[in-house]
């Protein structure tokens, strides 16, 4: 079963967020200091009449890296080519793609850290020197083509930066980490998406819809969507608070954006009573994989400071154990970090 505020995009999910994407500047809510980078780089590149310096995002997934790629692109007045760093599996997919673009296109790579080190390598010199080099036959008989390409701009997007390749990072001209949402900035979203769903939706409603989405526009929208099916099954032409409150209630979303997989996850660190808890140990306990727990689950929690991730594993703070009004256990003093010190 999929969980509502899974931050990974849902198949329902797909054809939705196409339409309710910004598509300039003033739509797009939130991110201001990299809109205000973007712009100022945007506005110098067009005046020098030049392609735009290769950009990189990172960050969570659903923040707003495709929807970013999609105006600069817009802005630049350019064409975007999108593709996903699992869907190139061999160079002459790389080549086919690189060899399609056009001067100014954009070459938009999801997913980037997956790209296999043998693709990298052909990546580099498009990167740097807009040449591909291609090697035709093998053994002593080998030859290398070169082959000039069309000045484009690279952007790529990741949830994982750590995992990409330093010459890889390093070729990207700009570096753009994406921070979660507060509340009223994700209030402000869904206010917009609800006028493009037809939909009036109160300012409370927004309120409380958005503290439950977990700082992610991609949730905020999920969550806007499953309320509006509620209020209309009610034939609700408006979303009320006590509307967003019963539907969210009914989810199994809690006022902090937990859902049942969250509620586990700490009430077994809790469990622990302070010892550290390591992630194997704690993927086999929740029958989940460990790319998930650390993807999906613990970058909210670590990032509003539920759990701490130490050198020894995961441990619940003193945050998490009000949120189930439990008081902490004591801090032992820990001899052998005494020791180091």
């Amino acid at each position: 079963m999929e969980r509502i505020v899974e931050v990974e995009k849902i198949a329902f999910d797909i054809d939705d967020e196409v339409t309710l994407r910004p598509s300039t500047w003033d739509e797009y809510i939130g991110q201001e200091k990299i809109k205000k980078n973007l712009q100022v780089f945007i506005k110098a590149a067009q005046k020098r009449g030049e392609s735009l310096d290769h950009v990189l995002f990172f960050g969570p997934p659903g923040l707003g890296k495709t929807t970013l790629a999609n105006i600069i692109a817009t802005q630049m007045h350019a064409n975007i080519k999108t593709t996903a760093a699992p869907m190139i599996e061999k160079s002459g997919d790389l080549a086919a793609i690189l060899t399609n673009l056009e001067e100014g296109d954009i070459l938009f790579i999801d997913e980037i850290h997956r790209l296999s080190p043998a693709i990298e390598e052909i990546l580099y010199p498009a990167m740097e020197d807009f040449r591909l080099d291609i090697i035709i036959g093998s053994g002593p008989a080998a030859q290398t083509i070169k082959l000039d390409l069309p000045r484009f701009t690279l952007i790529g997007a990741t949830t994982r930066a750590g995992m990409i390749s330093a010459p890889l990072r390093d070729r990207f001209g700009m570096h753009f980490r994406l921070q979660f949402y507060n509340h009223d900035e994700l209030a402000q979203i869904i206010r917009a998406a609800s006028t493009k769903l037809s939909l009036v939706c109160h300012k409370d409603a927004s309120i409380e819809t958005s503290r439950r989405s977990r700082g992610t526009p991609r949730i905020a929208l999920r969550l806007l969507k499953r309320i509006r099916d509620y209020a209309q099954v009610e034939d609700e032409a408006e979303i009320f608070l006590h509307r967003a409150q019963y539907a969210l209630d009914e989810l199994g979303v809690d006022e902090q954006g937990f859902d049942e997989m969250d509620i586990r996850f700490l009430e077994l660190l809790i469990a622990a009573k302070g010892r550290p808890m390591g992630l194997g140990t704690i993927a086999a306990t929740l029958s989940e994989d460990e790319g998930t727990i650390e993807d999906v689950i613990e970058p909210y929690l670590i990032a509003n400071g539920y759990i701490e991730k130490t050198a020894r594993g995961r441990v619940a703070t003193p945050k998490c154990y009000e949120h189930f009004r439990l008081t902490p256990p004591e801090q032992k003093p820990n001899l052998f970090d005494e020791g180091l010190s």
